[in-house]
């Protein structure tokens, strides 16, 4: 076995889990309002937003993580493939 489908299915996999952390973090912001609540009435509305906010932040060092590693599995399968070609031409042995 190669490594070509092991390589693809871990970058595949990376990607499906940022796709999904992207979905969950839209899903969260959906019901977050951009206005300011000046009222003490509205207490309850700012504890809303407010936890909303501590969840995105709870998930956004994980999608910095997952980004990161896209970021290096693509390079890494751009110089699998560089190394393929050259290997092909005699350029390098």
């Amino acid at each position: 076995m190669t490594i070509v489908p092991i390589m693809w299915a871990v970058w595949a996999g990376f990607v499906v889990v940022l796709a999904a952390l992207y979905v969950y973090r839209a899903s969260l912001t959906k019901d977050e309002e951009d206005q300011i609540i000046l009222d003490d009435s509205f207490d309850h509305m700012r504890t809303e937003q407010a936890a909303i906010v501590a969840r995105v932040n709870k998930i956004e060092p994980v999608v910095r993580v997952m980004i990161w590693l896209v970021a290096l599995m693509s390079a890494f399968v751009i110089v699998y493939y560089i190394r393929d070609i050259l290997l092909q031409l005699n350029i390098i042995h």
